[in-house]
């Protein structure tokens, strides 16, 4: 009798792996240089913008949308979730509105065909476009040359990478050319100006002010 056993994968694997042989050499090589990349800060100038090094958690986390302060010009992030709406500084990471109960037709973008939801705060009477579980998207590069990427070398762990060599194959060196920002599946996460969101609803690169 023969007894079948199931191995535990290493952490950051998944047991949802592809057959290898499925893969050609190159794929092979570059799957690998995504998975043994560890997570790094990312480099200058790009910075922390929330008090805490793992950054702000949201629970039940939908989207999140940018707007621009009318008053100080510093981007906004807006974040819909099950539990309301809230308003971030993206430069300071202050958080400066909430709405706990918005009603029921503007909680969720899906309501309306833009995929948007009415401002709070500083921008209240305006409306704000939300990326997320519903569709949309959000900026993935930058003018000065900064590129944002979403990989899945190890299904369904998504990892992000911020490069400045242009995105994928990543020629150069881990490290100097592209940086790992988050391995992780399950924490919410906005920890630099590059935010990200896991279980992953959205990422989203913003120029610095």
């Amino acid at each position: 009798m023969m007894k079948w056993t199931k191995e535990t994968p290493p952490a950051g694997q998944s047991d949802h792996e592809p057959e290898l042989s499925e893969l050609s050499a190159y794929q092979r090589e570059m799957r690998n240089r995504l998975l043994t990349a560890p997570v790094v800060p990312a480099p200058e100038p790009w910075r922390p913008v929330f008090e805490y090094e793992y950054g702000v958690p949201v629970g039940g986390l939908l989207g999140i949308g940018f707007a621009t302060d009318p008053d100080t010009g510093h981007d906004l992030v807006m974040v819909v979730s099950h539990d309301g709406h809230g308003l971030f500084d993206a430069v300071t990471g202050e958080k400066i509105a909430r709405d706990r109960d918005p009603a029921p037709e503007d909680s969720t973008p899906d309501a309306v065909a833009d995929l948007s939801c009415p401002g709070l705060g500083p921008i209240t009477g305006s409306r704000v476009r939300i990326a997320g579980l519903f569709g949309g998207g959000l900026h993935t590069t930058t003018e000065d040359g900064w590129t944002l990427e979403v990989v899945t070398p190890a299904w369904p762990n998504e990892r992000v990478l911020l490069s400045g060599d242009g995105g994928l194959p990543h020629a150069g060196p881990h490290g100097e050319e592209w940086w790992q920002e988050s391995g992780m599946r399950r924490r919410p996460v906005f920890r630099w100006k590059a935010e990200a969101s896991v279980p992953f609803r959205s990422a989203v690169v913003r120029p610095l002010i």
